[in-house]
C-alpha cells in the first residue's frame, strides 16, 4: 500500500512539473535577465505597436530543413521568432504571425521569391535557404530580403521600422534648406543657362536617393517660416538665414521634429566658384564657411567655423601639381570600426567615408543633453585655421598639424533642448520703406507665450561639420553604361546620408529605439585560456620555425659540397646535423601535444564543473523549496 502511495505521489509530482512548465510557457509574462535587455521590447516599440489601427500580417520565411544550415542561423532564427511573438503579444491582436518553411519547388518558395526575399547560400554544401520577412497591411507590403546574424543588435529597430513603414500610405515630407546645388539646376535657371550657353548641373546622387523615400520640399533662405507638415528638416551649409527662419528651425526642433544640420568651415563648392583675384589680394573666398552660432551655442554644441580638422593617420592620397602623390591630411578618408559608432543604426554598418576640409564639434561641459559621437578621427588629429589653407601645399599642411586627440565630425544630440529664442519670435529689423505699405495692416507677431521655451519631449538633432561629403565628387565614380550615365559608390557617404535621414524621418517611437547586444555570449574564461595557450603555442611554433630554418640553411650549405662526379658526399657533420634536426623536430612535436593536452584538460575540467552545476541547480532549488514548504506547514 505504501509502495502504491509513493508511486502515485511521484507520478503526480511529475504531472505537476509538466503542468507548471506548460503554464509557465503560456503565461504572457517574461523576465529578461540579460545585461542589455535584448529579449525585451523597448518603450518606443510598444508605443508604435499600440498605434496600429488595421491588422498587420507578418510572414517569417525560414528554411529550417536545409541540411547544411549554419548553426548561427538556426540560433538566430529562434531569436527572431521569439522577438516576433513579443510583437504579437504587445500588439493585442493587431499583428498575426505566420512561420513558413519554404521547401524547394513548392508554392511557398515561389511566393518568397516573388515577394522579393533573397535566397542565401550555405558556405558548406552550397545549399540555398530562405531567411527573410514579409510584412503586409492591406495592399502595402514591405520586406527584409535576408536576415543576417551580424545585424542582430538592430533586430528590434529593423522589425519596428518595417511594421511602421507598411502603415505609411504617403511619402514623408523632408524640408530642404541649403545654399548648395544639391538638387541641380532648376527649370527657371536651366532656361537662363541655356541662353548663356552654360551647362546645367545635374542633381546630386544623394537627392536621387532621398526622393525615393521622401517628398522633398524646398525652403528658401529668405523664408520666414517652414512649410507645414514637414516630418524632418535637412539644413546644409546655411547662410544668411533670416532671424525668423532660424526661430522656425528652433521651434521645429523643440516641437519634436528631427533636424539634420550640416555646417562647414571650408566648402569646396564655393571655393571653386570664388574669384582668384580676391584670394590674391588676401580677401579670401566668399561663402566658404557656414554656421548657426545662435542655435548651436544654445544646443550645447561647440563648433568653430574658422578651423579645419587635419588627421595625419587618415590623410587622403592626392595628386600634386608636379604629377606626384602626397598625403593630404585635411581630406579625411576614415575607415574601419574605430571611425564609426557601432551603437548607432546610422553608422554601425559603415566601412569608409570621405570628408573634405571638415570642422569638428564637441559637447560643451556641463550640458544636460545627450551627445553621441557618430564619426570620429584618429588620435593623430588637430585643428588648423582655414585661412592658412589658401595656398598651402599638402606637405606644408601636414607640418602645421599638432595632434590633440580624437575629433568628432558628426554626432547625434538628443534630450530636452532649450530655445535659442527665450523671448519669443524675433521682430522684423527692416521696416517697410514702401509708402504704399505704410497703411497696410502689419502681420501679427507671435507672442512670447506662444513659442516653446524647451522641448515638449525628447528632441533629436544630427550635426555634422562638413557639407562636401554630400556631393558626387567625393562619393561616387560615374561612367558611361550603354549610353547612360551610371554611378558606383567608392565609399559609404551615400549610405551614411540615406541611413541618417531615414532614421530621423521615422516616427519618434523609432528614433527612441537603440541598438542592443547580441544573444551570442562568449565564454570569456575559456576564451582567455585558449588565447593564453595559443600565445604560448605560437611562441613555441615561432621558435621551432627559426630552428628549422637554421638547420635547413646549414643542410643547404652542406649539400652544396659535392665530390667527384658531382655527387653528394655524406660527411659525418651532415649526418650529425640531420640527426640533431630530427631530435629537435620530435621534441617540439611533443611539446605541442603537451600544450594542447594541458589546454583541453583545463577547459574540459571547467566545462564538467559547469555541467554538473547546471544539472544539480534545478533539483537543488526544488528540494530547497520543498524543505522550506514542509517546515512552513509544520509551523
Amino acid at each position: 500500500m505504501k509502495f502504491g502511495t509513493k508511486t502515485t505521489a511521484i507520478v503526480l509530482l511529475l504531472v505537476g512539473l509538466i503542468l507548471v512548465n506548460y503554464l509557465a510557457s503560456s503565461i504572457p509574462v517574461r523576465v529578461d535577465a540579460t545585461a542589455e535587455s535584448i529579449y525585451s521590447l523597448s518603450d518606443g516599440t510598444k508605443k508604435m505597436l499600440g498605434k496600429i489601427e488595421e491588422p498587420v500580417s507578418i510572414d517569417l520565411y525560414f528554411s529550417k530543413d536545409a541540411n547544411s544550415l549554419p548553426i548561427a542561423y538556426k540560433n538566430y532564427a529562434a531569436r527572431v521568432q521569439e522577438m516576433l511573438r513579443q510583437y504579437v503579444r504587445a500588439s493585442r491582436g493587431k499583428i498575426k504571425l505566420h512561420v513558413v518553411n519554404p521547401r524547394p519547388d513548392t508554392p511557398d518558395e515561389e511566393k518568397a521569391t516573388a515577394s522579393g526575399l533573397t535566397p542565401q547560400v550555405a558556405q558548406q554544401g552550397g545549399e540555398q535557404f530562405f531567411f527573410g520577412l514579409i510584412v503586409t497591411q492591406a495592399d502595402q507590403q514591405k520586406t527584409i530580403p535576408a536576415f543576417t546574424p551580424q545585424r542582430e543588435q538592430f533586430l528590434e529597430y529593423d522589425l519596428s521600422k518595417l511594421v511602421y513603414s507598411v502603415q505609411q500610405l504617403d511619402k514623408r515630407k523632408l524640408g530642404l534648406l541649403t545654399s548648395l546645388p544639391l538638387q541641380g539646376t532648376n527649370p527657371q535657371q536651366m532656361q537662363m543657362m541655356m541662353m548663356m550657353r552654360q551647362q546645367p548641373q545635374p542633381s546630386q546622387m544623394i537627392m536621387t536617393e532621398l526622393e525615393q523615400t521622401f517628398k522633398v520640399v524646398t525652403v528658401e533662405a529668405t523664408a520666414t517660416e517652414l512649410p507645414a507638415d514637414l516630418d524632418a528638416l535637412l539644413v546644409a551649409h546655411p547662410q544668411n538665414l533670416t532671424p525668423k527662419l532660424q526661430f522656425a528651425i528652433d521651434q521645429f526642433l523643440l516641437g519634436g521634429k528631427p533636424v539634420f544640420l550640416a555646417v562647414d568651415p571650408s566648402s569646396q563648392h564655393f571655393k571653386r566658384q570664388s574669384n582668384p583675384q580676391q584670394q590674391m589680394m588676401g580677401q579670401g573666398p566668399q561663402n566658404v564657411s557656414s554656421d548657426l552660432a545662435a542655435l548651436l551655442n544654445t544646443y550645447e554644441i561647440s563648433y568653430d567655423a574658422q578651423k579645419v580638422v587635419g588627421d595625419l593617420e587618415n590623410a587622403t592620397q592626392v595628386q600634386t601639381g608636379g604629377g606626384g602623390v602626397a598625403r593630404y591630411p585635411i581630406w579625411l578618408s576614415l575607415r574601419g570600426k574605430a571611425a564609426f559608432s557601432s551603437k548607432s543604426m546610422t553608422t554601425a554598418q559603415l566601412n569608409s567615408a570621405m570628408f573634405i576640409e571638415s570642422g569638428s564639434i564637441a559637447h560643451k561641459a556641463g550640458g544636460s543633453l545627450t551627445f553621441t559621437p557618430l564619426v570620429e578621427t584618429s588620435s593623430q588629429a588637430g585643428d588648423i585655421p582655414s585661412m592658412m589653407l589658401q595656398f598651402a601645399q599638402p606637405d606644408d599642411v601636414a607640418k602645421q598639424i599638432t595632434p590633440s586627440g580624437k575629433k568628432t565630425i558628426a554626432a547625434l544630440v538628443t534630450g530636452k533642448f532649450k530655445s535659442a529664442f527665450p523671448d519669443g519670435a524675433p521682430k522684423d529689423d527692416k521696416p517697410a520703406d514702401d509708402p504704399a505699405k505704410k497703411d497696410a495692416p502689419k502681420p501679427v507677431e507671435p507672442k512670447s507665450a506662444d513659442s516653446l521655451k524647451e522641448s515638449k519631449g525628447t528632441s533629436t538633432l544630427f550635426v555634422i561639420a562638413d557639407t562636401d561629403w554630400l556631393f558626387d565628387d567625393y562619393s561616387v565614380r560615374k561612367f558611361n553604361f550603354f549610353g547612360q550615365t551610371a554611378a558606383e559608390p567608392f565609399n559609404d557617404n551615400l549610405a551614411f546620408a540615406a541611413n541618417t535621414l531615414e532614421f530621423l524621418g521615422g516616427s519618434q517611437d523609432l528614433i527612441s529605439i537603440r541598438g542592443k547586444g547580441t544573444s551570442m555570449r562568449p565564454f570569456d574564461v575559456v576564451r582567455k585560456m585558449e588565447a593564453g595557450a595559443q600565445k604560448q603555442y605560437q611562441a613555441k611554433l615561432t621558435e621551432l620555425d627559426a630552428r628549422l630554418q637554421q638547420v635547413q640553411t646549414k643542410l643547404g650549405e652542406l649539400q652544396g659540397k659535392k665530390g667527384e662526379g658531382n655527387r653528394l658526399v655524406a660527411t659525418p657533420e651532415m649526418a650529425r646535423a640531420i640527426e640533431e634536426f630530427q631530435k629537435q623536430q620530435a621534441a617540439m612535436r611533443g611539446e605541442r601535444r603537451e600544450i594542447r593536452r594541458a589546454l583541453r584538460e583545463d577547459i574540459d575540467r571547467l566545462e564538467n564543473r559547469l555541467l554538473i552545476l547546471n544539472l544539480l541547480a534545478t533539483p537543488f532549488l526544488i528540494g530547497a523549496f520543498g524543505v522550506w514548504f514542509h517546515r512552513s506547514r509544520k509551523n
